[in-house]
């Protein structure tokens, strides 16, 4: 589960950074990000924000350009679970409201951020005198595969998490790291997973310690609510 820890003490430049590199979903120069958003990120913020593994910053060509890193996304994802920064105005507060409010929604809608904020290409493809290439059919993939695919992932991902095997980790960061499958088949297979030898799905105890991202990301389980998996010997 979610914790204020996991998400690094920021200013208020560096949070607008993380937000508008995440909302383009893009590389972004200093000047798209002053067009875009009337700042660019330079000095000692972007200096933070790379040593925390958050930016990368291409030095090579001028203006510098940047994009959000994997830890990047996780942080974006979940800054509103922070504390604004010390002194943060009503502009930083009500940008933290948003994404809360907006992660809340697409939790519910079963959509990702970088689903929902992923560039399209609005231009149509281009007329073309050739004859279309013959697709070859894929394989059908049974419900069987399908299932053993997504415990795999479950599996992959409790692995990437756990501090140790048999440890807790909140269904919150399984979903963040598996947040292109589908919530569905997501569900059933944790709920299968519950029969088998070692797995582990429980609700929390301390219903007050939960966020609402905790919340929105627990698996119905019987008449429960379960939030936390841990895989391996008890």
């Amino acid at each position: 589960m979610t914790s204020p820890a996991d998400v690094p003490s920021l200013t208020s430049n560096q949070i607008n950074a993380l937000v508008v590199l995440m909302v383009e979903a893009r590389r972004l120069t200093n000047v798209e990000l002053r067009e875009l958003a009337g700042f660019s990120l330079t000095g000692k913020d972007n200096k933070r924000l790379i040593d925390l593994g958050l930016v990368e910053t291409d030095r090579d060509h001028r203006p510098f350009a940047h994009e959000l890193t994997d830890e990047g996304w996780r942080v974006a994802r979940q800054l509103h679970t922070a504390a604004p920064p010390k002194g943060a105005g009503s502009a930083t507060r009500s940008l933290l409201t948003v994404l809360a409010n907006l992660h809340r929604s697409l939790d519910r809608l079963r959509v990702s951020h970088g689903d929902f904020f992923k560039q399209t290409d609005g231009a149509g493809p281009a007329a073309s005198t050739q004859e279309p290439p013959v697709s070859t059919p894929e394989p059908a993939v049974t419900p069987d595969a399908a299932a053993a695919d997504v415990q795999a992932l479950v599996r992959e991902a409790y692995r990437e998490l756990a501090a140790a095997p048999g440890a807790w980790v909140g269904l919150a960061d399984i979903r963040d790291r598996l947040a292109d499958t589908d919530r569905t088949a997501l569900d059933a297979t944790l709920r299968a997973m519950v029969g088998q030898e070692n797995v582990r799905i429980i609700p929390v105890a301390n219903t007050k310690s939960l966020t609402s991202r905790d919340r929105a990301a627990a698996v119905r389980i019987g008449n429960e609510d379960n939030h936390a998996l841990a895989i391996g010997p008890a």
